[in-house]
């Protein structure tokens, strides 16, 4: 059960409803959002809920089943829309494009992409600078001081930046410099980070664990939220299976499922979700086709040098042909 109290409710009105609560057995958990105040509770017996919608102070109440709550559509019919300001928003009323390299690498190959981005009208650039490697001996970012160079590149060229962070302590270094936190695969059910991320005023993006299920990831984007975040946004990017082919088995499935299970928006990222570059483009359209909010994809103007992932990432000529048949299928689909 979720109950979204008034803004304005007052102490006294608290109280009753605490005492209701407490006379009911009802143990709640408070929420409380930049934007909204909520008690989450899980229902052992039956109650007329409308005994709680009714009381003083009380704006709606709705009983929700599912193990994750906040994050359930069954109470929030309405998408959720993230805003990051200078009228960039993810939401359902557009398809969002979300490209840049795996890793940033330097100056000039940030202005490159930042170029090519605002030369396509592209808002939001991804890039990592704190890379988690199966390697040890691999590429793994230019930290800190690479996110303020990339940061300072972006913001003087109206693009939003999102990147990785993979540890707690990382949070507080990077936020100043960050539009939107990825919790990438790896890290997809450390709840210490989730909770972590939840007391932050920042947009999450949560990729779905490397073999985790579709419940899985909604629970972890209930961490974020119960902690008191709203802004998620959730990332279907393949999951690992017994095929070798291609890198991850990309879940098609799981966006229309998860468009209906949950009121988030929902990413695809088929750069990871299949891992050949000549097969991106397909995925991507695939991934609109079945109800995605956007892409997150990878792009360089010289894969074949790119530090990492070069071999999924597409070059300049390949992005723009993309960007035409997504602008020829949002014709039909919008």
């Amino acid at each position: 059960m979720i109950i979204q109290l008034d803004k304005n409710s007052t102490t006294q009105q608290r109280n009753h409803l605490d005492s209701v609560l407490l006379h009911n057995r009802i143990k709640a958990t408070e929420v409380i959002t930049k934007d909204n105040n909520y008690l989450v509770a899980v229902l052992t017996s039956d109650i007329d809920i409308r005994t709680i919608g009714n009381l003083p102070g009380v704006q709606d109440v709705h009983r929700v089943t599912d193990g994750y709550k906040l994050v359930s559509r069954k109470w929030k019919v309405n998408p959720t829309e993230i805003e990051l300001g200078d009228n960039v928003t993810i939401s359902e009323k557009d398809f969002t494009i979300i490209a840049g390299p795996c890793s940033i690498e330097s100056e000039e190959q940030i202005h490159k992409i930042v170029q090519h981005l605002v030369k396509n009208n592209i808002k939001i650039m991804r890039g990592g600078v704190y890379k988690p490697r199966s390697s040890p001996y691999a590429f793994r970012g230019l930290g800190l001081e690479g996110l303020k160079l990339f940061h300072s590149i972006c913001k003087s060229n109206g693009i939003k930046i999102i990147t990785e962070v993979m540890q707690v302590s990382q949070i507080d270094e990077m936020a100043e410099y960050v539009d939107i936190f990825q919790v990438g695969a790896r890290n997809a059910q450390n709840f210490n980070l989730l909770d972590a991320l939840g007391r932050i005023d920042k947009p999450v993006m949560l990729k779905r664990g490397i073999s985790g299920t579709i419940d899985e990831l909604l629970q972890s984007a209930e961490y974020v939220f119960s902690a008191g975040n709203e802004k998620i946004i959730l990332c279907e990017r393949g999951i690992r299976t017994f095929e070798n082919s291609y890198r991850n088995t990309f879940d098609i499935n799981a966006i229309p499922i998860l468009k209906e299970k949950s009121h988030l928006p929902v990413i695809a990222d088929p750069s990871h979700g299949i891992g050949l570059r000549n097969h991106v483009p397909k995925i991507a359209l695939a991934a609109m086709a079945a109800g995605a909010d956007g892409i997150i994809t990878e792009i360089h103007y010289e894969p074949e040098k790119a530090f990492s992932d070069g071999q999924q990432t597409l070059n300049f000529e390949e992005f723009e042909k993309l960007l035409k048949q997504i602008k020829s299928i949002k014709k039909v689909l919008y």
